[in-house]
């Protein structure tokens, strides 16, 4: 069963500004090592695993993830019984039968179930969390683009600080551009229990549950970075032999004395 939050982990990050925020605007966002980073980086199936538990148990209470076909679960290691199994929890609106009914693999993930709570399939891909060294892009290659630490930085954000403003409670987060966020703090540590003891700490959990959402806003990651360097190869060949081509083609011609 899905348990039930007022807010979950993401709600605010809907309300902050896009991607391309200056590194300055946003305090404590450090490098997360995660698995798939760089050009030969891989997906850590268990770790994905993790972050789907999280998503269930703690951010799919008011966040969807409509974009996303649940049938590609078994990407992540499932068994299509597992992801059948997995499905019937949701209820998803058919309109042939003008009802609702259990979701099957076929089906997406639910939309989100409050108005101000954000669709989360492609957020990890919506937010940066820092930039540079800008020119060369060096960063971005080995490091991407932040998203999944800006979701890790602003889950263990949560200084404890509120105050009211405007008849609202809002909370301070240090990851926030703004500083302040309408959610209250999330994840306290032990919300979830992993089948695999893994730790489930408020930094573990982040973590995992931001890797998943990498995932799902860039589940062919892996099928592109293959795709990316066998290109790389090809052209690298195909310049090599242009250029030997070349000079062959040449060379009588430009062995030739001139004339006087």
């Amino acid at each position: 069963m899905i348990r039930k939050f007022a807010l979950s982990a993401l709600t605010v990050l809907a309300l902050a500004s896009g991607g391309a925020v200056a590194e300055e605007d946003k305090g404590g966002i450090e490098d997360v090592d995660f698995s798939f980073e760089g050009p030969f980086g891989t997906w850590d199936k268990a770790q994905l695993q993790r972050g789907l538990q999280v998503y269930t148990e703690v951010c799919a209470a008011c966040h969807g993830l409509r974009y996303v076909p649940l049938r590609t679960l078994t990407d992540l290691g499932y068994t299509d019984a597992q992801v059948r199994a997995y499905a019937k929890q949701f209820e998803v609106y058919d309109p042939e039968i003008g009802d609702t009914r259990p979701a099957l693999p076929r089906d997406s993930f639910p939309p989100s179930s409050l108005e101000n709570a954000p669709d989360l399939s492609v957020m990890a891909k919506a937010r940066a969390g820092f930039h540079g060294p800008y020119g060369t892009g060096l960063n971005q290659l080995f490091k991407g683009m932040g998203g999944p630490e800006y979701i890790v930085a602003f889950l263990t954000g949560f200084t404890g600080e509120e105050k009211e403003q405007a008849g609202t409670t809002i909370y301070e987060n240090t990851a926030f551009p703004y500083g302040w966020t309408a959610m209250p703090q999330p994840l306290f540590g032990e919300e979830v229990e992993f089948a695999d003891g893994s730790p489930n700490d408020v930094q573990s959990m982040a973590e995992d549950v931001a890797a998943f959402l990498m995932w799902t806003a860039e589940p062919k990651m892996m099928v592109r970075k293959k795709v990316g360097f066998v290109s790389v190869v090809f052209l690298t060949f195909f310049a090599v032999l242009l250029y030997l081509t070349n000079k062959r083609l040449w060379a009588p011609i430009k062995g030739r004395k001139t004339q006087a």
